[in-house]
């Protein structure tokens, strides 16, 4: 038997995900503008990659923003479904009528 009793684990955070990508994709594209005028010193050096690496990582930010933009709408379409659903069953239900069936009641 375990010493500390056992808790169902929370729900999951929700967080704003199209603010935190977004942010991110910014800073790459901004790390991308501030490294393109030192192109020829870290080429010199041995970094010459690193303003492409920034627009890339600033690019598939991009496919990020669309992928969490789409997936926000899709939950809240989800949720919206969900409560018409519910509030069009609540509505149908008869007085009195508890949603069991005739077959699960137990008087």
């Amino acid at each position: 038997m375990p010493k500390t009793p056992l808790h169902p684990s929370p729900p999951p955070l929700e967080a704003n995900d199209v603010a935190i990508v977004g942010g991110g994709t910014v800073l790459w594209f901004v790390a991308f503008l501030a490294l393109l005028p030192f192109q020829g010193t870290l080429s010199d050096h041995g970094h010459g990659t690193w303003p492409w690496i920034c627009l890339s990582g600033g690019l598939l930010g991009l496919i990020g923003l669309w992928y969490c933009r789409a997936r926000r709408d899709a939950i809240a379409r989800d949720r919206a479904a969900e409560a018409a659903n519910r509030t069009t069953n609540d509505a149908q239900r008869a007085p009195g009528d508890d949603g069991q069936g005739p077959a699960t009641r137990s008087d």
